[in-house]
């Protein structure tokens, strides 16, 4: 998560962003290459394994978030023991799978920007007008085209991948880049997308990583530590913890009705 990195990808954003602006027909093109116009259809959407394939990714990015989740859970139930993983881990693995994956694709783009997926629009057999990637005028009501929630989940493994040891870290990068690319060219090959809305999955989430690693981990005005972090989890949750254990105390207290 260095300055180069995010050279690079403002780069690659520039340059797919402005040529596919220009050019737009070239996500129908590439959108092509997975449609069989004798049948109608994206076939690979009616295979078995590819299907498996696509909920295996999702499994994954999200065993690797798993211990993180139950960690916060535990941690909000018994606020008076320590958290089960380091604090940073915690809040950087959570904080940038919520805002990329979550927050900015479903709840952001996907709910008001209209594109329509391939699999309906007119050049697909299907009844809805393209639209290029920048025009959030399309006619899709819900659950759009851009950008890919899938995609956007599968390249956040770049955030695990960052906390691993240095002398294999470029190592998974690559690998949480390969697991990215595969899982968001099987979201076109179902139809479910264009190649900028996989682009731009990719992109957005490597820049809320970047960010979000810079202010917990570089930058010396935000840099966290995990005893804060794990303390203002206390903090927070600590009236709720002491209301339950009043009212747990009640119940148990001789001539207590049972409703009480």
């Amino acid at each position: 998560m260095n300055r180069t990195g995010l050279f690079v990808a403002l780069s690659l954003a520039l340059i797919i962003g402005v040529v596919f602006g220009i050019y737009p027909e070239l996500d129908l093109k590439l959108a092509a290459l997975f449609y069989d116009p004798k049948t109608h259809s994206f076939p690979l959407k009616l295979d078995g394994y590819a299907s498996f394939a696509r909920d295996a990714a999702m499994w994954v990015a999200w065993g690797l978030a798993l211990p993180s989740i139950i960690a916060l859970v535990v941690k909000l139930i018994r606020p008076d023991r320590p958290l089960l993983v380091r604090g940073r881990t915690m809040a950087f693995l959570l904080l940038t799978l919520s805002l990329s994956a979550i927050v900015l694709s479903n709840l952001t783009f996907k709910s008001h920007w209209g594109r329509p997926r391939p699999v309906v629009v007119t050049e697909f057999a299907g009844d809805l007008p393209f639209v290029p990637w920048w025009d959030p005028r399309g006619r899709c009501g819900r659950n759009c085209s851009f950008f890919s929630g899938e995609g956007a989940t599968a390249f956040w493994t770049l955030a695990p991948a960052a906390l691993t040891p240095p002398v294999v870290r470029p190592f998974a990068y690559a690998a949480a880049t390969l697991f990215g690319l595969a899982t968001s060219v099987l979201r076109m090959a179902f139809g479910g997308h264009f190649f900028t809305d996989i682009a731009a999955a990719g992109l957005v989430t490597f820049l809320v990583i970047w960010l979000a690693h810079s202010y917990i981990y570089r930058w010396p005005s935000t840099r966290l530590s995990d005893e804060a972090i794990d303390a203002a989890l206390t903090r927070f949750a600590w009236p709720g913890y002491r209301l339950m254990r009043r009212l747990l105390r009640r119940r148990r207290e001789p001539g207590a009705s049972p409703a009480a």
